[in-house]
């Protein structure tokens, strides 16, 4: 049997990998000249960057596909886990280290917060919980075949359901449950994992920073590219055949089963067709609209605006993440999501891979990941929103770190949502597809195979379970699974 994967971001490469090991004969079809989709790498002179996601935790996700194969991963692919997982920084003065140690991480927040360690560990235990809960019927499995609930799972989490506090935001209950607004305010973070808005993404996303504070968070050697690197190397030694600048045109269909694609107007048959370009775009123009399906109506994730500096000099107080908020977090995300504006003070993310990885920059010197939370693209003028966004988030750095910044920045490349719609086919720039704004919408993504067109199936970070690495790998471990029971 023949599966075809259309496009080669993680979430194709290993579903690639896990039809491969069960007997597929599988081909990817990329339209960029190398693989990773948004998970990427760039240069500026000397100065390495990763383009796209810059957090990874669960590495063992990584580890399973080498290990499908009987191959020891650290022959492939290390990392090594950080101590500090972010350093937050507050326009008052106010700094916080989030450290992996759960001691150190308690005794912070008590030094810093005057938070009692039971508090803290009272809320961490309830999202440890709701992920215990989840885990086995909402990431590892369809929730779109009535077999995913028909297990003692699923009747665990029903008689559970009080705990999830859906009926609450996570504003809501981080506010109930930790009452003091900068811990409140790191922990409403978690909602930008999934560009959502945590004045409206319902509690039970608590379970979120279960995957940070819990898992852990790592580097890989060579930096976060060296994901994307390590598998494509694995699919190309198991036999996956990739085809680079190979734009698909089209799904070709016979009888509502997929039969073709239709790839620069040459038409390859296959008999299993995943999908792992966005949702949006492979109904509107790999289908051309033949179809449609519910969750294409769901609202749009939040975008970014990034800057990648090359700076020629180092700063010592900052480490591989760092995040200055916003003094009013409220008016930001509604800037964001209603006003479909970026904030006049907008939260800011710093990644510097250079931190861990020596060879990403010159010696003294380090490479800026710049990135605002931004709306997606609804044709805002962008030109101007970047060189007011630029001033705002220059000013702002300057300020909290008391150093010079702008005289500093020697080279520079700026990504908006259009660059990302352009680069990655991503539905109006989004980056997580759609959001999780309202009580139901995690659970109204589109699911990993189509009701309509038979041997059609998607993966990716756009459909279920989400975006980000880890749910992105395991949206193809899903499609694996449903290909095999099909």
């Amino acid at each position: 049997m023949k599966a075809i994967i259309i496009g080669s971001g993680i979430s194709g490469i290993c579903a690639a990998i896990r039809l491969k090991s069960k007997g597929f004969d599988v081909e990817i079809y990329e339209k960029n000249d190398g693989p990773g989709g948004k998970l990427n790498t760039f240069y500026l002179d000397k100065f390495r960057f990763d383009a796209g996601p810059s957090l990874f935790t669960m590495p063992h996700l990584v580890d399973e596909l080498f290990e499908l194969f009987e191959l020891n991963p650290r022959d492939y692919f290390n990392y090594k886990k950080k101590k500090i997982h972010c350093k937050y920084f507050w326009d008052d003065g106010t700094k916080f280290i989030a450290y992996s140690d759960k001691n150190k991480f308690l005794n912070e927040i008590k030094d810093k917060f005057n938070i009692e360690e039971d508090v803290v560990n009272r809320y961490l235990k309830k999202a440890r919980i709701k992920y215990d809960l989840t885990e086995k019927i909402f990431l590892k499995k369809s929730l779109h075949k009535l077999s995913s609930f028909l297990n003692i799972d699923t009747i665990k989490a029903l008689f559970s359901l009080n705990i999830f506090q859906i009926n609450k935001t996570l504003n809501e209950v981080n506010s109930n449950e930790l009452k003091n607004k900068y811990l409140v305010q790191i922990f409403n973070r978690y909602a930008t994992y999934n560009g959502s808005s945590p004045y409206r993404t319902p509690g039970m996303m608590t379970l979120i920073q279960h995957l940070e504070n819990h898992f852990g968070t790592y580097i890989p050697e060579g930096g976060m590219y060296e994901i994307t690197n390590s598998i494509f190397k694995l699919a190309k030694k198991i036999g996956v055949k990739f085809y680079f600048k190979s734009n698909v045109d089209e799904i070709i269909l016979e009888n509502d089963t997929v039969k073709n694609i239709k790839v620069n107007n040459e038409i390859i048959q296959s008999d299993i067709i995943v999908t792992n370009a966005d949702v949006n775009f492979t109904y509107e123009k790999l289908l051309k609209q033949k179809y449609k399906h519910k969750s294409l109506k769901n609202e749009s994730s939040s975008s970014a605006l990034i800057f990648y500096w090359a700076m020629k000099k180092s700063y010592d107080q900052l480490d591989l993440h760092n995040i200055f908020f916003s003094s009013n977090y409220k008016e930001e995300f509604d800037s964001i999501f209603e006003k479909k504006e970026i904030y006049a003070d907008p939260t800011i993310y710093v990644n510097i891979s250079s931190k861990d990885v020596l060879t990403d920059a010159p010696p003294n010197c380090e490479n800026w990941f710049v990135m605002i939370n931004s709306p997606y693209n609804l044709e805002q003028n962008w030109d101007s929103q970047i060189k007011i966004t630029k001033k705002q988030v220059i000013a702002k750095l300057e300020k909290i770190l008391g150093k010079k910044i702008e005289e500093n920045i020697i080279k520079e490349k700026v990504y908006s949502p259009i660059d990302l719609e352009l680069n990655t086919n991503s539905f109006n720039g989004s980056l997580y597809g759609s959001s999780s704004n309202n009580i139901m919408s995690s659970f109204m993504r589109h699911p990993n195979f189509s009701n309509k067109i038979k041997n059609l199936f998607f993966c990716g970070g756009s459909v279920h379970p989400g975006g980000g690495i880890p749910l992105a790998i395991l949206s193809s471990k899903i499609v694996s699974d449903l290909i095999e029971i099909r």
